[in-house]
């Protein structure tokens, strides 16, 4: 008989190393998912907008990381800002994060005008989101952006966005 018998002691060692080796592989599986970052905030990082339907002078905004974000698509009687403007196809868009950089405020778009207001301390911006009259010490952030044939991308940094950061 060559079998060797497993004692009791023996039975038990092994079996409590099973256990063990389970318990250390979940606990690793549990670790590494809770690093990952959650669905819904993978999700907030990036916003898509399509560029192709919107006319000439019209402005939209939209949400980007909880912050509004505004699109204008330029007209031919609107002033061009070499430094600030973002060419999709033949068309100029002016985007940025439409938060007054005085003091956090959320200026109002005059499609009149084409200027944002700021009720809070009187502060005017243009088109091209540049600080024109009042308090706010710089223009409006522009946020991260990549160019996808006629769509926005918010919140990857493309060509186009690298571009316009390397200039200031």
């Amino acid at each position: 008989m060559g079998e060797k018998e497993v004692s009791r002691r023996d039975f038990l060692g092994m079996t409590l190393g099973g256990v063990a080796a389970v318990g250390v592989g979940a606990s690793l599986v549990a670790m590494k998912s809770s690093w990952d970052p959650l669905p819904s905030v993978v999700s907030a990082g990036f916003t898509t907008v399509d560029l192709s339907s919107m006319q000439d002078g019209e402005y939209r905004q939209v949400e980007y990381r909880g912050n509004p974000v505004y699109i204008i698509k330029k007209t031919a009687e609107m002033k061009k800002c070499e430094d600030r403007d973002v060419v999709v196809g033949n068309a100029d868009y002016s985007v940025g994060i439409q938060i007054c950089t005085h003091l956090g405020c959320i200026p109002s778009y005059s499609a009149d005008t084409t200027e944002f207001h700021c009720a809070c301390h009187g502060g005017k911006f243009d088109a091209c989101g540049k600080n024109t009259f009042g308090p706010p010490p710089t223009p409006m952030t522009i946020p991260p952006f990549k160019i996808d044939g006629q769509k926005l991308v918010l919140g990857e940094e493309g060509p186009e966005y690298l571009k316009l950061v390397n200039k200031a």
